[in-house]
């Protein structure tokens, strides 16, 4: 068998549920695309160069580097945003005059954000969503630029103005909307522990003392370990994918991260499970440059009609089981909406 030939192979891979877990790594290496940077990019592809190298660093309690938070936002209100509108603005102006919506993913997520082997096509429910808010901007025929887009290059793609917003399962925070605005909620998650289902690990605790945990930097999970690492050395890495990658190889001995991404790695890699509960609230959100006001009240817009009623006939629910239940069963419906104004 050729080298390509066995690309192709271990490539399909990623969508199996069932598959080993060296597959698994392969496929993983194998469906990563490049990163923003590039100015190449269209509906089906995205555009850039490499991903930057993961970085290894070990920190104590309270000794990374934290934003400051948002004025007048609290953790219980955080997830509140701007009401929603159905009209333009400069921002949506923008948009329609580029004839295109230019949006951050992540291209390596199982179920979220990947490229489908078999099709060439991105899948999954980030995109979907992504998809629909083109399509109310601009059209049934909307052309969508997909741009590959590292976890910490997220809010600077945004206040550069690489991307019109990212959908890339992003927690909605303080810190955050500090620097770049956020729709209201689309999902709720929570961080939780992967590892191995032989560790000896039992959760976020003091059983991930002197184990290597692994997580994205400039995620949640970080800040997290920041906070309190519990005795672990913390290593971090661009995507959350390339910790799965490094748990396999024997580089790392958990993972910390949100229990959405975490129950995809572990439909990737029965090897591994989640440990422990969810110790976090996190609530995704849109993330767009703070100055796009407009283009926020019409995200949420586009929200209001994806959640529907939360009848099993709406979009977000059918997009919840095409793409989330198999691993994350039991969700009854999309989270309600908060407004700040």
């Amino acid at each position: 068998m050729n080298g390509r030939a066995r690309g192709l192979r271990n490539l399909r891979a990623v969508l199996a549920p069932v598959a080993a877990g060296m597959c698994v790594m392969a496929a993983a290496a194998a469906v990563l695309v490049p990163a923003l940077g590039s100015d190449e990019g269209n509906d089906e592809r995205g555009g850039g160069a490499s991903s930057p190298s993961a970085t290894h660093r070990a920190y104590g309690p309270g000794s990374a580097p934290a934003a400051p938070a948002a004025a007048g936002c609290t953790a219980d209100h955080a997830a509140a945003s701007l009401r929603p509108s159905s009209g333009g603005g400069p921002a949506v102006d923008r948009i329609k005059e580029k004839g295109q919506l230019v949006v951050g993913v992540d291209q390596n997520t199982y179920r979220w954000g990947y490229r489908n082997p078999a099709t060439g096509k991105l899948e999954g429910f980030d995109i979907d969503l992504a998809r629909a808010i083109a399509a109310d901007i601009l059209g049934p025929d909307a052309k969508v630029v997909f741009k590959a887009v590292p976890t910490n290059q997220r809010i600077p793609a945004l206040q550069k103005r690489a991307v019109d917003m990212v959908v890339r399962t992003m927690t909605i925070n303080c810190a955050r909307k500090r620097q770049v605005a956020f729709s209201t909620s689309y999902f709720q998650a929570g961080q939780q522990v992967l590892a191995p289902k032989t560790s000896t690990v039992k959760a976020f605790d003091g059983s991930l003392r002197g184990k290597r945990v692994c997580t994205a930097a400039g995620s949640t999970g970080e800040s997290e370990l920041a906070a309190q690492r519990h005795g672990a050395r913390v290593l971090t890495v661009p995507s959350q994918l390339d910790c799965l990658v490094r748990l396999q190889l024997g580089q790392a001995d958990a993972v910390v991260t949100d229990n959405a991404l975490a129950a995809a790695q572990a439909a990737q890699d029965p090897t591994v499970e989640l440990k422990g509960e969810p110790f976090t609230d996190e609530s995704y959100g849109v993330a767009m440059n703070k100055d796009d006001t407009d283009l926020v009240r019409r995200v949420n817009k586009v929200l209001d009609d994806y959640r529907g009623d939360g009848s099993p006939g709406s979009p977000w629910m059918r997009a919840y089981r095409t793409w989330l239940r198999a691993d994350m069963p039991g969700i009854s419906g999309p989270p309600s909406p908060e407004y700040s104004d």
